[in-house]
């Protein structure tokens, strides 16, 4: 118990919670009114997207690695991700036959997350391809020109059009990727679960007798 409480706290684990803790405010700031409030939406977007590279550095440069960070790393990933296309679909940021990409991106990530519960059963790891670690980059960076949208200050600099470029490239990558998570997955498909560890059997502990 004490080695988790320790691992709640350690700075990796606060840049996990604190990726999802900027979900909300996220949602605050795309109702907020006027077009400055844009760019304060995509700089607290990039910032909860730079932790997801900052706590696993850190987790590996100072040997915080833990099962905690394993498991709540990709949920927070996914929670953004989903999250903030959501915003974009109900704000009309992203509309139209733009609407697909945001779909596939959306599918390929409950695949995913189903793909490792399965595996998870079998005691098999599904490890990040390098291909993936280029979607998510561009799918992150295609979401922050997204959330600015057209509240740019600069005329001369496509952003909708270089949000939506990115968001289609993200889309074809995460089509690749999915395909070869999903042909990872199903070469396990035939194996059973891997037994639950025995728990350590009670010490076998010498009783007095009772007195009457």
């Amino acid at each position: 118990m004490v080695p988790s409480i320790v691992m709640f706290g350690s700075l990796p684990m606060v840049l996990t919670f604190a990726r999802i803790g900027a979900i909300p405010l996220l949602v605050a700031l795309f109702h907020a009114e006027g077009e400055g409030w844009r760019y304060i939406a995509c700089a607290l977007y990039t910032a909860a997207a730079v932790t997801d590279y900052l706590d696993g550095y850190f987790a590996r440069a100072w040997k915080q690695q833990s099962k905690l960070g394993r498991i709540f790393d990709p949920i927070a990933d996914k929670l953004l991700v989903a999250s903030t296309i959501l915003l974009l679909v109900a704000f009309q940021r992203v509309a139209g036959f733009d609407v697909l990409a945001a779909l596939v991106i959306l599918c390929r990530e409950v695949l995913v997350s189903g793909l490792r519960e399965f595996l998870a059963e079998l005691r098999a790891k599904l490890p990040v391809s390098r291909l993936a670690k280029w979607k998510t980059g561009i799918q992150m960076t295609a979401l922050g020109f997204l959330i600015v949208g057209d509240a740019a200050l600069t005329a001369w600099l496509p952003v909708v059009l270089i949000g939506e470029v990115l968001l289609w490239i993200a889309a074809v990558l995460t089509l690749i990727t999915g395909y070869d998570y999903l042909a990872e997955g199903l070469r396990h498909i035939d194996e059973t679960p891997a037994p639950a560890e025995a728990s350590a059997p009670e010490p076998n502990v010498a009783r007095r007798p009772t007195t009457t």
